[in-house]
């Protein structure tokens, strides 16, 4: 069990590491049988590797993306959070969308989407990752 304090820090220490690209730190945070959902991926993500490709693959497509909580919910009981995220970020590197590649496009998006997570032992076990990726490819003009 982890109280809510502790909860929120890790959570908050997670999207900073996204945040400020240090994808080790990001990495690091995760359990050793942890398992990362993505709505945009096809599998889920089990290996330390994935995840750093996983993350590695956003920032390629987005080299200046920055990235910021809008809303959060905390159930300690549990070890879950559930929250909100914003971000931005530039096109101007090859965008993975299943098995296709995006050509950057230049254009600047702000993003929306969610996350839920659980946490055993101080790191993530579980992430469940729901990016507007309509609401992104609009905003590239590759979607009516």
């Amino acid at each position: 069990m982890i109280d809510r304090e502790a909860l929120e820090r890790l959570d908050d220490a997670r999207l900073a590491a996204w945040d400020t690209h240090r994808i080790d730190a990001f990495v690091d945070l995760l359990a050793d049988d942890f398992v990362l959902r993505d709505t945009t991926v096809g599998a889920p993500i089990t290996t330390r590797a994935g995840a750093r490709e996983y993350v590695e693959a956003w920032l390629t497509a987005l080299p200046d993306m920055r990235i910021r909580r809008t809303s959060r919910l905390v159930d300690d009981d549990d070890g879950a959070v559930a929250a909100e995220v914003e971000f931005t970020g530039t096109h101007t590197g090859p965008m993975a969308v299943g098995s296709t590649q995006v050509p950057p496009t230049g254009r600047t998006v702000v993003g929306r989407g969610a996350y839920f997570a659980r946490v055993k032992d101080g790191r993530f076990v579980e992430l469940s990752i729901h990016p507007d990726l309509a609401g992104i490819m609009t905003q590239l003009d590759l979607m009516p």
